[in-house]
């Protein structure tokens, strides 16, 4: 295989698993006709998620691509943060989705009874069948990712995260869109994902760079955003390195003065840079000249000291892509560290 040979990770082993898992989930939920195999209600003009961590994260990407692609509303919410609102939507046309590796996150299921309470109807994205919430949520999907058993999430993200395209295409279907397509397109997942462990040599290059810092900043703008999310929870939770995330443009209203304290800097894009883009980044090279790694998309404007990208015309499959080359590049720094990547100190793999 491409990674080193030495004992393997828990984490290095589930990164390495999830080819497989995601062809086999797609085999799992589409039928030989090309047909997305969920009961799912049809009713539905918007879609809230609720949930916490990776899994947050996976709810954020879903949440834009509900927009993107099947034109609905959707939003994206933290459990904790949906169980202290006094008042949350309740309309008949919502549906509320949570999701969950375990199905016994405590406050994401705390959550789901508050929807219940007001009458929602609920949908679960779990790994675990028969846990809490898949036993309390009218509709249900399998994430199919097997057993996880490194405290950092990775097939189970991934597997979520695909669970979530299937479910934007079925209500993309419902909303008279053709997905064919999309579908079709689908089917390569696993061989770019093949294709982006050969990048290893290169990440691992990045990851001894960046372990040498104590601070990272990772931005990113749209769909991206949820990646750059995701890699900062990756690096925090397996090196303990302080990582902070934020939307490229915000960033540059008062955030942009961190970057006085010279912490290394990567940004993630899955599609071209825009022209803001490159006019941020730009001025941010001319005023703080951080150490800048560019996963994804670059541009020749741009001067990065790091770039690492997968060649991809498909924004779907790119996406998974650089969430795999972020996982990566965290075990790698959490390794050059001499961290126990499978046992964080502190962290426990089910919150109840």
């Amino acid at each position: 295989m491409f990674f080193t040979e030495h004992k393997k990770s828990s984490m290095e082993q589930e990164i390495l698993e999830q080819s497989n898992v995601l062809e086999n989930l797609l085999h799992t939920h589409i039928n030989d006709n090309n047909y997305i195999l969920f009961d799912i209600p049809t009713d539905i003009k918007k879609v809230i998620f609720v949930a916490s961590g990776s899994s947050y994260h996976c709810s954020r990407y879903a949440a834009d691509l509900f927009g993107n692609i099947a034109k609905m509303e959707a939003r994206a919410i933290y459990s904790s943060e949906f169980l202290l609102k006094s008042a949350v939507p309740h309309d008949n046309d919502i549906l509320y989705v949570f999701i969950t590796q375990s199905g016994e996150t405590s406050d994401t299921n705390s959550a789901l009874k508050k929807a219940k309470e007001l009458g929602m109807r609920t949908l679960c994205i779990t790994n675990k069948k028969g846990s809490t919430i898949w036993e309390a949520s009218d509709f249900k999907i399998d994430c199919c990712a097997g057993e996880e058993k490194s405290i950092a999430a990775t097939k189970s993200l991934t597997a979520q995260m695909l669970c979530c395209t299937l479910l934007v295409l079925k209500y993309a279907v419902n909303q008279g869109i053709d997905i064919t397509q999309q579908l079709n397109e689908l089917q390569a997942l696993p061989a770019f994902i093949e294709k982006t462990y050969t990048l290893h040599d290169k990440i691992k290059e990045i990851a001894k760079f960046l372990s040498k810092y104590k601070n990272i900043v990772i931005t990113a703008d749209g769909i991206s955003y949820a990646i750059a999310k995701e890699a900062s929870l990756k690096i925090k939770e397996t090196s303990y390195i302080n990582v902070y995330s934020n939307i490229l443009g915000e960033f540059m209203h008062g955030h942009v003065a961190i970057l006085n304290n010279k912490p290394a800097m990567i940004h993630i894009s899955v599609n071209e840079l825009n022209y803001t883009a490159i006019k941020n980044l730009h001025k941010i090279e001319e005023d703080y000249n951080p150490p800048l790694c560019i996963i994804g998309c670059t541009n020749e404007k741009i001067k990065p000291k790091f770039n690492i990208d997968i060649k991809c015309e498909n924004e779907i499959i790119k996406s998974f892509c650089l969430v795999i080359i972020s996982q990566i590049l965290a075990l790698e720094i959490a390794q050059n560290l001499g961290r126990n990547v499978d046992k964080p100190h502190g962290l426990n793999k089910v919150v109840k």
